[in-house]
């Protein structure tokens, strides 16, 4: 039976700005693994605590990595910390979050923020300020990098908005809370003080050298009991100028790397573990074509036997790393499609040609290693009939319309170019009205479609789906 104490977490009203957020996982009891602490037995309460939160109602609990690397940041520099990640196939009840904060005693909370999921952190919020009002909260992720200060006036219970690197902004302010000085000499933050008061500190810069963060799998970060497949990251950032696309301008167009000897040690680290299937996430694995053919013949020669999903773009491949990939146990790769259309894959600052997709659709195909195709409709410029010209093209390229493959509507988020410009690229946006914190996402028209034909789309896309369509991509 559902705890009706949980009411305070649901969603405060479903409209146009915020659709599918139904609180599906919450329920009566919570999951043994909400509860562990990185594998390790309760902090004693001298040590001051930190507890971070992902929130995806929409799929499977996972692994954040993300978190993992703040957690492993914090517990080297002697914070205790746990991982609390809620999925959909999980269980969690009010009373249990009660006594999981009131057992823990964190003074701070991190909650990853994502446009979909932004009412569902504003309850979470609400739930901690209500059991225990001196907790700090600091949102990080995706939607708070950039979203406007003003965001805070309806966000009354978020005393900190990450705008930097996730690892050295959250141990700053932990640290300022542990010298009872929670809101001075901070950096990488908005805040908002004890008065209401707004401020803008300057930014942080994170380790361009990754291999100075402290790995969430060599300290023991993740509870592996619980853990069928490893996030791995092996570089962070993309160089490019899609004008969609977040990551660029959070990593202002840089790529840092970790060293292959690092990734290497924590692959046989995971191995030890019993796990079996590795996802790296680097955006775009093989940009440095030596690097990742050097990591995949350690994997070799090391004896390393994984199943491995990766991505990267399709100009970064060739008929040789792809035999090598095989050789090491890539089973799938994805790369971003966007759009078949030339004319508005030109328009998109992606700078890649058509034909490059197909050349590397057919590599992949023939080592028999699985294609993802990461596609959008909804672009600028884009017709109906642009858009039909992409799902035709995964068609006919004998690529399975599932998983990552299925199309989704094009988002606009906080710090992309075509936030900033939509309205010269003839962006209209439908929610005028949305909360600070939420962005315009994909409530808009633009000029050659319209939301029916947004919808016409994708129910053409789910009928030719093989598992229905049902995965949402951030």
């Amino acid at each position: 039976m559902l705890d009706v104490h949980l009411l305070k977490l649901l969603p405060y009203g479903i409209n146009a700005t915020c659709e599918h957020l139904i609180p599906q996982f919450l329920n009566s009891s919570i999951l043994i693994y909400c509860l562990t602490l990185i594998g390790r037995p309760l902090i004693k309460l001298s040590t001051m605590n930190v507890l971070l939160i992902e929130i995806n109602p929409f799929a499977s609990a996972t692994t954040p990595i993300s978190l993992g690397y703040i957690a492993a940041y914090l517990k080297s520099n002697g914070f205790g910390v746990k991982i609390l990640a809620v999925g959909e196939d999980m269980s969690l009840s009010c009373s249990n979050f009660h006594e999981l904060i009131n057992t823990f005693k964190p003074a701070l909370i991190g909650l990853t923020a994502y446009q979909r999921t932004m009412l569902y952190v504003k309850g979470f919020a609400g739930l901690i300020k209500s059991i225990d009002n001196n907790i700090k909260i600091i949102i990080g992720g995706p939607q708070a990098t950039f979203m406007p200060s003003s965001g805070f006036t309806e966000l009354a219970d978020i005393n900190y908005i990450c705008r930097s690197s996730g690892e050295m902004t959250v141990l700053s302010v932990a640290q300022a809370i542990k010298n009872g000085t929670p809101f001075s000499n901070l950096s990488g933050v908005s805040y908002k003080d004890s008065d209401g008061a707004v401020y803008d500190t300057p930014e942080l810069e994170g380790f361009t050298d990754l291999d100075q963060y402290p790995s969430a799998y060599l300290n023991d970060v993740f509870d592996y009991s619980h853990m069928s497949e490893a996030i791995m990251l092996t570089s962070r950032g993309c160089p490019h100028h899609c004008i969609y696309c977040y990551t660029p301008q959070a990593f202002k167009h840089k790529i840092t790397f970790h060293s292959v000897d690092r990734v290497i040690e924590e692959i046989k680290w995971i191995n030890k573990k019993g796990i079996k299937r590795l996802w790296f996430a680097d955006p775009n694995i093989s940009f440095k074509m030596e690097r990742v053919i050097e990591l995949l013949d350690r994997i070799l020669s090391e004896n390393l036997k994984f199943e491995m999903w990766m991505q990267t773009r399709a100009d970064l491949v060739t008929p040789e790393l792809m035999k090598k990939m095989k050789n090491a146990g890539v089973k799938t790769i994805a790369f971003g499609l966007e759009s078949a259309s030339e004319q508005v894959l030109t328009r998109l600052g992606k700078h890649l040609a058509l034909d490059k997709v197909v050349q590397a659709i057919r590599m992949a195909q023939q080592q028999e290693i699985e294609v993802e195709l990461f596609t959008i409709f909804g672009l600028p410029y884009e017709t109906f009939d642009d858009a039909v010209k992409t799902l035709e093209f995964v068609k006919e390229n004998k690529v399975k319309i599932m998983g990552n493959t299925n199309s989704q509507q094009m988002q606009i988020y906080f710090g992309t170019h075509l936030a900033g410009h939509y309205k010269d690229y003839n962006i209209r946006p439908l929610n005028t009205d949305r909360p600070a914190y939420i962005s315009i996402g994909s409530q808009y028209e633009t000029e050659y479609m319209k939301s029916s034909d947004f919808h016409k789309i994708q129910n053409m896309w789910r009928a030719n789906s093989l598992d229905g369509g049902k995965r949402i991509v951030s």
